[in-house]
């Protein structure tokens, strides 16, 4: 008798709920503060040195972080829509229980960071490099990702539904229940740690020859 295939676990979302929100129509954003309960609508934060700066409970709407240093930073039960920075410096970051709707991000520097309960709809991200990240509970839908660095990244509970991603690299990263069926990509790298990776028919058709040279097969 087959044995029996162990069951796909999809990311546990926390929904994220905002009330009651105070609007701040012109921040004076300063680096290691905490910020509870604000809204930001339209305002630009660019080039700023916010490391460890804290978010709590915020909603951004068309915030341009730009060139902004939050290496370090934290976001907790917050919504950013819309969120633009051709250069989003955020290594050693922390996201919990947060939702990017639409974001557009060029080089998105997320190395060494934290992603539990994320949620990440629609956009377009040039190079996301979450490199020896933590990822659990992550689930992106819709969006088009260049090039998409998970090298030495622990991922756990990750689907990508509907995506378009260019370079995917999963070099040293350890992956459990990592789902990308329905998402188109053009090339994997890091064929030694596929281990966790839930891929649909058609996919493995595409992965097929690179396989075959990652083990020495050779198909004539």
């Amino acid at each position: 008798m087959a044995s029996k295939l162990p069951k796909i676990v999809g990311p546990r979302l926390t929904e994220v709920r905002l009330e009651d929100l105070t609007e701040d129509a012109a921040p004076d954003f300063r680096r290691g503060e905490k910020y509870d309960g604000v809204q930001f609508s339209r305002v630009a934060a660019d080039g700023l040195e916010l490391s460890g700066t804290d978010f709590a409970e915020c909603e951004f709407q068309g915030v341009s972080f730009n060139d902004t240093q939050l290496r370090g930073a934290g976001f907790r039960d917050c919504i950013l829509s819309e969120l633009y920075a051709p250069v989003f410096r955020a290594a050693r970051s922390t996201w919990r229980d947060v939702h990017l709707n639409n974001p557009r991000l060029g080089s998105a520097e997320l190395y060494e960071s934290g992603l539990q309960s994320v949620r990440i709809d629609g956009g377009k991200l040039d190079f996301l490099n979450l490199r020896g990240s933590k990822l659990t509970d992550v689930l992106i839908t819709d969006c088009i990702i260049n090039e998409l660095d998970l090298g030495s990244a622990a991922a756990t509970r990750v689907v990508l539904k509907n995506c378009t991603l260019g370079t995917l690299d999963l070099t040293g990263a350890r992956l459990k229940d990592f789902d990308v069926r329905g998402t188109d990509f053009r090339t994997i790298s890091g064929l030694g740690s596929l281990a966790g990776l839930v891929i649909d028919d058609y996919q493995l058709t595409l992965l097929a020859p690179l396989l075959a040279g990652h083990l020495g097969i050779r198909v004539v």
